[in-house]
């Protein structure tokens, strides 16, 4: 049954407390991906794009909502606050990061179950973007085609889920691997180095309408 309804990233150092939210949410349909400290909190959002994030306010690193800014930066992914003290409502309220709602510590995992239906009917109305602008690239995912003003830049698939992959990211550092599972897919086995070979392609054929950076001993990056 699980994954049937999407992915949920939960954060939360707390181990128990994060079991106990995967258990009840994988019963609900959610395919369940956790990270402890918000740094392999963001590494999961950009690799798994889940349909919303539980998120910890008190993690061992960075702070929570400096995670939710993070997020806030690239998508409008719901989130859902876990916090263990009032203080922390109130900072989460006043600085209007955009989470969708909070529930606070100790909580019935039914009542977070509740929350996260809630927030996703009232979510999932919205319809994601078709269009995406990297730079002076146009990316329609409706129409599968990539211009450049007028120009129409013929991309084969592969290269086209490419681009649209990174133009979802902007500014996010990549591996290899984060690439290859999120275009190729999990059970794809080959050299990672097709994604060179495919970026290499690709801005041969975008030029400088939009800039693909290699980031040293990671992967790649595109800058907005």
């Amino acid at each position: 049954m699980a994954s049937e309804r999407g992915t949920i990233v939960v954060v939360d150092d707390e181990a128990n407390i994060a079991d106990l939210v995967a258990l009840y949410l994988d019963r609900e349909g959610f395919r369940v991906v956790k990270a402890a400290t918000g740094t392999d909190g963001i590494a999961a959002f950009v690799q798994h794009r889940p349909r919303l994030v539980v998120l910890d306010v008190g993690l061992p690193d960075l702070d929570g909502l400096e995670v939710c800014k993070r997020i806030r930066a690239q998508s409008q992914t719901p989130v859902i606050f876990l916090t263990a003290r009032d203080g922390e409502i109130d900072r989460i309220l006043g600085l209007e990061l955009g989470g969708d709602d909070y529930i606070t510590k100790p909580f019935s995992p039914a009542e977070l179950v509740a929350r996260v239906r809630a927030v996703l009917r009232r979510t999932d109305g919205a319809p994601a973007p078709e269009v995406v602008q990297a730079g002076a690239v146009t990316i329609d995912s409706g129409r599968r085609e990539v211009r450049i003003g007028d120009t129409v830049v013929e991309l084969t698939t592969k290269e086209f889920d490419l681009l649209h992959f990174l133009a979802e990211r902007p500014g996010l550092a990549l591996s290899r691997q984060q690439i290859l599972d999120g275009v190729w897919g999990y059970d794809w086995y080959g050299d990672p180095r097709t994604v060179d070979v495919h970026i290499a392609q690709v801005r041969k054929k975008v030029g400088n309408a939009v800039e693909i950076r290699t980031v040293r001993g990671i992967g790649y990056r595109l800058d907005p």
